[in-house]
């Protein structure tokens, strides 16, 4: 088994990298190795995913910290805070470089980001779509359906671009060459083709559904399984379920950005959950049970006599669902002690009554903090 490589020695970058250098660098070396750049190259596509790998662990907080304290064994099963789990290098690429068969920096590089080939196919565009769901879908998971207004196959001309029976010529305009030779003084310029665009045929009769383009607009109803534990911000991708190519080209991905709603009772930290529990005074001087709400119903907790208020109690695996290791986080719950906002005079003269019997052993915290606090009372 080869032995993998520090991450900071893959992108070239010290240890106390930025997030900005981090991603400079990555861009720089990205490009290098993309295994469309590198088609005879055997070892290109294996260094490009260590490139995403590495990209992924350096800029997200809490996978660096890991990887700093543990290194790669952070990233392996059993390993505290971490499932391990990467992204697919070639998201990770097309997210850094905001591209996604639109041109930009895919143009740059690749000589046109959607290539297109001799019949004028052309992959789809990748989407984005932003979900909210609440901390209970979350925790659970559930399944989804969303309305996408997209670029859709045309239904007519089954995304081709010809009406029935139509078939395909050379380009009038540049000759089935894709390209037109224009003259600017003593120089000649080449440029794609305007007509056909660079593909050198065009349709004798385009669809007169879609103008030859093989997809019109349309709204699609898309159901999307949401994994139990998935965290606020995570992405899904829905693959195939972009926009349609063009003339019948691969559709691209549609990705899904999840946001969870902010809860009434609940936060959550990463697996775990936190709420704040109020408690009569006398039950937190007596001690007794009390019921706490949890996703999945009420749960009994036992209040020891004497507890302050803030105390923290941990109620083992109530809180959420990991995500990759199927381990559960804790509820956290923090008990407020409740004092009395209005008394009636029965209940004031018995609690004068009662603050008459006690004694400094029944305020520990209160005579500890006076007691070295004297000094300011001088």
């Amino acid at each position: 088994m080869t032995k993998k490589r520090d991450y900071y020695e893959v992108l070239a970058v010290a240890r106390g990298a930025s997030e900005e250098e981090v991603k400079r660098a990555y861009r720089k070396l990205a490009v290098k190795f993309h295994p469309d750049k590198n088609p005879n190259d055997p070892h290109a596509e294996e260094k490009f995913k260590e490139l995403g790998e590495a990209y992924d662990v350096l800029m997200d907080a809490d996978k660096r910290a890991a990887y700093d304290r543990f290194g790669h064994a952070a990233f392996t099963q059993g390993t505290p805070g971490q499932g391990g789990g990467f992204h697919d290098p070639f998201d990770i690429f097309r997210e850094v470089f905001g591209g996604s068969g639109t041109g930009g920096i895919f143009e740059t590089f690749f000589g046109g980001g959607a290539t297109t080939d001799r019949e004028g196919r052309q992959r789809g565009s990748d989407l984005r779509y932003d979900m909210q769901i609440t901390l209970e879908e979350a925790a659970f998971g559930v399944e989804k359906e969303i309305e996408v207004r997209k670029l859709d196959t045309c239904s007519k001309c089954n995304g081709k671009g010809a009406d029935p029976g139509s078939r395909t010529v050379n380009c009038p305009t540049c000759g089935g060459r894709g390209q037109v030779i224009s003259s600017r003084g003593f120089f000649q310029v080449s440029q794609t083709c305007p007509r056909c665009r660079g593909v050198g045929q065009i349709i004798e009769k385009p669809c007169r559904v879609c103008d030859g383009e093989g997809r019109i607009e349309n709204t699609s109803r898309i159901k999307l399984k949401v994994p139990a534990g998935i965290s606020d911000g995570s992405r899904l991708r829905s693959s195939s379920n972009g926009e349609a190519g063009i003339r019948g080209g691969p559709s691209g991905d549609l990705y899904v950005v999840i946001h969870i709603k902010e809860h009434a009772i609940f936060q959550r930290e990463e697996d775990n959950l936190y709420c704040e529990v109020p408690i009569a005074f006398t039950l937190a001087a007596l001690g007794g049970e009390i019921a706490v709400p949890t996703l999945e119903g009420k749960a009994n907790l036992k209040v020891p006599a004497g507890t302050q208020s803030g105390q923290v109690f941990k109620l083992r695996g109530k809180g959420i669902i990991n995500v990759n290791a199927r381990d559960r986080g804790d509820l956290l719950a923090r008990l407020l002690v409740e004092v009395p906002s209005r008394l009636n005079s029965e209940q004031r003269q018995k609690l004068e009554e009662f603050s008459a019997l006690c004694g400094d052993e029944n305020t520990p915290l209160r005579k500890s903090f006076f007691d070295r606090a004297k000094e300011f009372f001088r």
